[in-house]
């Protein structure tokens, strides 16, 4: 199954990762985003990242161009998909929404197409339930930041065909990435270990167990994670950790995934980490010094 143009939905902090890494790798990449501001940013943003790389040694100047190139973007989606051989969603990780723009694509995308999704947790087989080829969805989870980031969790939905795997395994190695496979339930891998551990880091701060920078200290020293749990739930963003601990405590019936009511507050608030200029920390643009926030400083 051969794969040549690519339609990235969404033009975010993912999407416009996806795809640069896409349109890096030799791919005829579009962008799609009904917010034409948001896909100028995203252009722009990816411009950014690669004069970093260039800057580094890590890309020529015509790589540059040529990946730039490689881009377009969209605003309507039907146009944006109508020569698509694959189709990565990677809008907001909100359930009703994916539904939506999967029967939207489904209609507008070729009939061969492989639609995959970036979700973090939402199901993949309900994602699929409402296309008429439940066989050629598939997740295809990358992390943040999409250009550095090696893995990429590749989930099978109840009917993903194993050809759809294989291909989209080939597919994230010719992206440089690490691709592993799991089978769909809630959180897949990296979020069913991941999320009880920063809702854990949340919980002993609640309790007055440790502050902040103790908490961050003791994982990054004592178990050598290049992040503490309440520095990276900043950086995925409190309102994204939030959405997928609901994910996981509706979809295992468990009381060990329930949000910390701390998380929960700071979601309400509009504390929502680094995409708000607060969270655990105060993040000031331009800077990379890390300073406690002042509800838990002292």
């Amino acid at each position: 199954m051969s794969l040549k143009n690519i339609a990235v939905i969404g033009a975010g902090t993912m999407g416009n990762g996806i795809a640069h890494v896409f349109a890096q790798s030799g791919f005829s990449v579009t962008l799609i985003d009904v917010n034409s501001a948001q896909l100028e940013k995203a252009v722009q943003t990816i411009g950014r990242n690669l004069d970093r790389q260039v800057s580094k040694g890590s890309l020529t100047e015509e790589q540059k161009t040529g990946t730039l190139q490689r881009l377009t973007t969209q605003t309507d989606l039907a146009a944006g998909v109508a020569n698509a051989s694959l189709v990565v969603e990677a809008a907001t990780e909100n359930t009703e929404l994916k539904l939506k723009i999967f029967q939207q694509l489904d209609a507008a995308a070729p009939a061969d197409a492989i639609l995959a999704t970036n979700t973090s947790s939402i199901s993949i087989t309900r994602i699929a339930s409402v296309t008429k080829r439940p066989e050629l969805v598939i997740g295809m989870h990358f992390m943040n930041p999409v250009p550095v980031m090696k893995l990429v969790e590749i989930i099978n939905g109840y009917a993903t065909s194993k050809e759809v795997t294989a291909t989209i395994t080939e597919l994230s190695k010719q992206l440089g990435k690490v691709p592993c496979v799991v089978n769909d339930y809630p959180g897949f891998i990296a979020n069913k270990i991941l999320m009880p551990m920063i809702n854990e880091a949340i919980c002993s701060l609640y309790e007055g167990i440790a502050g902040v920078e103790a908490i961050d200290s003791i994982m990054k020293l004592g178990m050598a994670h290049p992040m503490g749990p309440l520095q990276l739930a900043d950086f995925i963003g409190l309102d994204v950790c939030l959405s997928i601990l609901q994910v996981l405590h509706q979809g295992f019936g468990n009381p060990k995934y329930a949000p910390c009511p701390l998380l929960v507050n700071m979601v309400a608030a509009g504390k929502l980490g680094v995409k708000s200029g607060e969270g655990f920390y105060t993040y000031t643009p331009g800077s990379k010094e890390l300073v406690v926030s002042s509800r838990f400083a002292g």
